[in-house]
């Protein structure tokens, strides 16, 4: 990518991380190094800075105390934390609840639980991915153990109802815990758990510009749950370990950092989504937009261009500096459709030529432009040879296309 602009589209996958996160990281890798659980001083200062962390990342969830707060390494940790240890703390109920468009991290260990012996019901999405809210009240029963379901889907950026989600729930089974996946939705909208039924939610650090490999569970102080890492006394006997200082100083700066720019996520990122989303839906005819949902985070879309191999379009995209996806970070090495598409019922002729672009407070209007400039020769392109000429022909003249 040499001499080539980098115009950075994909921060559903990762984000920069902030400088001012990485000023106040530093320290701790080489000047306070010293173990936060020693009984000197030394290691005293860093036993006190994860506990003002602490504190900030409880305000970030909105939580009641900074004891609900747990640190992981990433946010599939926190759902297996999470998950598990729900299953773990109380073995007399053996139905689930989740989601078809659940990140891997949630889906496929309910597959594995499902192996291991647990009744999964999986709810299904209508076309612009809102969860089918009867079928899950419907699924709710005196056997339901937990309920797992993500604030915003990483693909579209559809936000679900998850305090109404809990709240309902509670009222058919008030013994049924509710997880909430909240990696996508942290840093973009304003999250607050204190005052819902929520018992458990998830984030990840890396996608509000914290480094990778670090998350943090809020667990509500009436939640038991039992550990997934064993070990010493770490985590408040939660999770064995020596704390990983310096990301979770990096995390708690970050959560910090986003939750005052979330008016900014909310009306510049949101105009700079909505700007590339007309823009290419304007000048490329066979592209359609799949992130439909009226009720989204403020940086995502998501774009299929028709008739066109979604491999060849990230490649094509490469060749002029722009990085973004064609499904969750964790899935995008497979060639197969993504399952959220699929479960929303994007049709074949879209399926494997949809891209997501995803934003952040660092993106800028110069980068918005070139994409929108770049995008339609690049889609012009890969059409012109495209396997699919007669339908692409019809395309034209549904759209009056001469």
């Amino acid at each position: 990518m040499k001499d080539l602009k980098l115009v950075y589209l994909d921060n559903n996958a990762t984000t920069k991380v902030d400088e001012k996160v990485l000023e106040a990281m530093l320290p701790y890798f080489s000047q306070y190094y010293g173990n936060p659980s020693s009984i000197y001083e030394f290691g005293g200062k860093n036993s006190n800075a994860i506990k003002e962390a602490r504190e900030q990342v409880k305000d970030f969830f909105g939580a009641n105390s900074s004891k609900e707060i747990f640190f992981t390494a990433s946010g599939s940790e926190s759902a297996n934390m999470a998950i598990r240890g729900i299953l773990s703390a109380d073995r007399s109920k053996n139905h689930l609840i989740t989601t078809k468009v659940e990140h891997p991290c949630v889906l496929n260990l309910h597959k594995q639980l499902e192996k291991e012996g647990y009744n999964i019901t999986y709810i299904g999405v209508n076309s612009a991915g809102e969860i089918n809210l009867d079928e899950l009240y419907e699924a709710v029963n005196d056997k339901t153990a937990l309920v797992s379901c993500m604030y915003a889907n990483n693909e579209t950026g559809t936000i679900f109802p998850v305090e109404e989600i809990a709240e309902k729930v509670k009222s058919i089974n008030p013994k049924t815990k509710v997880y909430v996946d909240a990696v996508q939705a942290a840093g973009k909208i304003d999250i607050n758990v204190k005052d819902t039924q929520i018992d458990m939610m998830g984030i990840s650090g890396h996608k509000f510009h914290a480094p990778k490999g670090i998350g943090s569970l809020y667990v509500k102080s009436s939640t038991l749950i039992t550990p997934l890492i064993i070990g010493g006394h770490k985590e408040n006997g939660k999770r064995a370990g020596t704390e990983n200082v310096p990301f979770i100083i990096g995390m708690a700066k970050a959560a910090q950092l986003a939750k005052e720019s979330l008016n900014y996520e909310m009306t510049e990122v949101k105009r700079l989504r909505n700007k590339l989303e007309t823009g290419l839906l304007s000048k490329i005819y066979n592209a359609r937009l799949n992130s439909s949902a009226a009720n989204r985070v403020p940086n995502t879309t998501n774009i299929g261009f028709e008739y066109v191999e979604g491999e060849l379009i990230l490649l094509n995209m490469n060749d002029v500096g722009i990085c973004a996806s064609s499904g969750s970070a964790c899935t995008s090495g497979s060639l197969d459709p993504s399952h959220v598409l699929k479960a929303m019922g994007v049709p074949f002729t879209a399926l494997h030529g949809s891209i997501r672009f995803s934003l952040s407070r660092f993106t800028t209007e110069e980068e918005i432009d070139y994409t929108i400039e770049k995008m339609p020769e690049i889609i012009d392109r890969l059409t012109k040879i495209s396997p699919f000429q007669k339908e692409l022909k019809e395309l034209r003249e549904r759209k009056g296309i001469i």
